[in-house]
């Protein structure tokens, strides 16, 4: 039996095949799964669709901007205070919060935080791994395709990172909303003919997991409304009174906004 090829055997060693080396395009899942093919990137995408993605494409389509926060930091009232914003509360508590529809009717929305447990505190970290951070949702997951297609060279790097839920131990929930997201994104880099670009051991650019998550996404779109509140995440919004935010979820491609984090904020480009 011939011994292995050195060479082979480090190409597809553990830490290079988690990474999703050597594909352009990689699909991920939460703070390990985007920590993990991040380095080297040069643009992270984070999807979470209900909701931090969808209020960060809301307030931006108002022409406000918005600052990414861990969830729970001591830190954020004065962080608000310090970048004269708005600190976004949980839903329920009245005022601003993680409800999309609390962005949309609010009389004056100009500079808010707004921390949340998974999308926001994945833009946060995940600002330090690459140049360039996106927040996407099903709302302007066209709209960041299309500006990737445009001002990125064909040989960039993209890290797509569904963010996910969390169980009561806090371990990782994978959200099927967060990956219909993520192909969501991915979908349009197809369709906007992201796809030339080949490794140069003649790999396909996109990874068989950012693939599937494209595929999710077109299974969905034909009653992704439908999806959205029959999911375990929109079943649970919807049980606690917030079905309106679900519907503003599913507004798919209704905004032209492109979330890019910029000096620590996301705001119109």
């Amino acid at each position: 039996m011939n011994a292995p090829d050195p060479k082979v055997t480090h190409v597809y060693s553990a830490n290079a095949a988690h990474r999703q080396l050597p594909y352009a395009v990689r699909f991920e899942w939460a703070a390990d799964g985007g920590a993990t093919i991040a380095p080297g990137a040069d643009l992270v995408v984070v999807a979470d669709v209900l909701s931090f993605g969808t209020c960060v494409s809301v307030a931006l389509d108002r022409g406000a901007e918005v600052f990414p926060f861990p969830w729970k930091d001591t830190q954020a009232e004065s962080f608000a205070a310090s970048h004269h914003a708005v600190l976004a509360g949980p839903r329920g508590g009245g005022g601003l919060s993680l409800s999309p529809a609390s962005l949309r009717s609010a009389p004056a929305l100009e500079r808010m935080v707004l921390p949340s447990p998974n999308g926001s505190a994945l833009c946060h970290r995940l600002a330090q791994e690459a140049p360039l951070v996106a927040a996407v949702s099903l709302r302007n997951a066209a709209a960041t395709a299309d500006w990737v297609a445009t001002n990125l060279p064909e040989h960039a790097v993209i890290a797509v990172v569904a963010a996910g839920e969390r169980w009561p131990d806090g371990s990782l929930r994978p959200a099927v909303e967060d990956q219909i997201g993520a192909g969501a994104f991915i979908a349009g880099l197809l369709a906007a003919g992201r796809g030339g670009y080949e490794a140069e051991d003649g790999k396909p650019a996109y990874s068989p997991e950012a693939l599937a998550a494209a595929a999710v996404f077109e299974a969905a779109e034909p009653r992704l409304r439908e999806m959205l509140h029959g999911c375990s995440s929109g079943r649970e919004l919807a049980g606690a009174g917030y079905a309106g935010d679900i519907d503003i979820a599913a507004e798919l491609d209704d905004s032209d906004s492109v979330a890019l984090l910029r000096n620590g904020s996301f705001r119109p480009l």
